[in-house]
């Protein structure tokens, strides 16, 4: 419900109508209905808490928000004053409404920023406010007070937390690499042989390379929280970016018989970015290879013919343990780790990221074998200019 400075009377005789129930202005009820006054909207089909005072300070609008998040009754609530209705402290334990006056206070006030205040109990919600006056500096007509839980806040600074904690240990170890193996070769170089040095500078370029993947995965998480991953589309041949990944795994050390393609043509033509492509390939057969046993499997067939929309699917699986069922649910979520074998736990989340930035989707389960089986799908998603 938006509220501004000035309103007319009209205005104001409209919000205490909505908040009654039709044909008993200014009883306490249970009910709502603000299509009584032409606007359609329900206070109790609003996500926040939404508490209104009249101009004596009388709640007359306590919506189902409200009383979930308060715990108090709305019949409790209606019909007394905001003090007692809210009785609201903030963290310093002083009593709130005393302290902020919203009717006796200064004239040219229009509210309260957005904060964290306490009710009995302890229970913390976050508390913003709009005085409402028939013109500026006038008395007081409506007290509109927005209440939200803490809980999304609190998981979100959790979340972050966990983010900086990562990120210092992650860090840590490759930058006091490089810094030892720096000062010692500076201050001993002509001590140590040619194959020693070349030795200490590969150790310092493997570990600066780490820092460098690190610092990518960042910004494509910052990139995907905000809804700014970039996408250069093109037509990509999943199959042929399949088999490249594996030849560069092969070469990296691992046997060929490790692996098994099977591709299903013909395959439909998916226009997406082949960088992206490849991030989410590599670290699927990645963790199919670090964390799995046996044969990984990649099959690259057309997508199931659920939808009028075309597409192709990945699947990879392994022989290895598999994750937990109770784990199934975690997958996707920042810092999960299958398994004690390294890695910052921020890839699968990232590779969610990347597929649903396509319009596709990506699931886990357990493969054949008994391992863990990934599979994303793409869309076709051709330009508009060829549809």
């Amino acid at each position: 419900m938006a509220v501004g400075m000035s309103r007319p009377r009209e205005a104001h005789a409209a919000v205490v109508r909505a908040c009654e129930p039709p044909g008993t202005a200014g009883e306490p009820d249970g009910s709502r209905e603000l299509g009584a006054v032409g606007t359609g909207i329900d206070p109790d089909d609003l996500p926040d808490g939404l508490v209104v005072a009249d101009e004596t300070g009388r709640v007359i609008c306590f919506n189902s928000a409200a009383a979930r998040i308060t715990a108090v009754p709305r019949a409790a609530a209606l019909g007394r004053s905001l003090e007692h209705a809210l009785p609201l402290e903030d963290l310093k334990g002083r009593r709130w409404w005393p302290l902020t006056d919203p009717y006796g206070g200064l004239a040219t006030r229009v509210g309260q920023p957005e904060r964290n205040l306490l009710l009995p109990g302890g229970r913390e919600v976050l508390v913003s406010a709009r005085y409402v006056r028939e013109h500026p500096t006038g008395p007081v007509r409506r007290v509109v007070i927005s209440l939200r839980g803490t809980e999304a806040r609190r998981r979100n600074e959790r979340s972050h937390a966990e983010l900086i904690a990562t990120v210092a240990h992650e860090l840590r170890s490759p930058l006091t690499s490089v810094k030892g193996f720096t000062a010692t070769l500076l201050a001993k170089w002509e001590r140590f042989t040619d194959d020693q040095k070349r030795l200490m500078l590969e150790t310092v370029d493997a570990d600066a390379g780490r820092v460098t993947r690190l610092i990518a995965e960042l910004l494509d998480i910052s990139r995907i929280d905000s809804g700014r991953l970039e996408l250069r589309r093109q037509p990509v041949d999943l199959s042929a970016a399949v088999e490249r990944h594996i030849q560069a795994l092969t070469a990296s050390g691992q046997t060929p018989d490790r692996f098994l393609v099977r591709t299903c043509q013909p395959l439909p033509t998916v226009w997406a970015d082949p960088d992206k492509v490849d991030q989410v390939l590599g670290n699927l057969l990645e963790n199919a290879v670090r964390h799995g046993e046996g044969t990984v499997t990649i099959e690259v067939a057309p997508a199931p013919a659920k939808s009028d929309e075309k597409g192709t699917a990945v699947t990879v699986s392994d022989e290895g343990p598999g994750i937990p069922e109770e784990s199934m649910g975690r997958v996707f979520t920042r810092f999960w780790r299958g398994s004690k074998r390294g890695g910052t736990g921020l890839g699968l989340y990232i590779v969610k990221g990347i597929v649903e930035a396509h319009g596709g989707t990506i699931t886990v389960g357990r493969g054949p074998g008994g391992g863990a089986e990934f599979r994303f799908i793409l869309p076709v998603s051709a330009p508009a200019y060829m549809v």
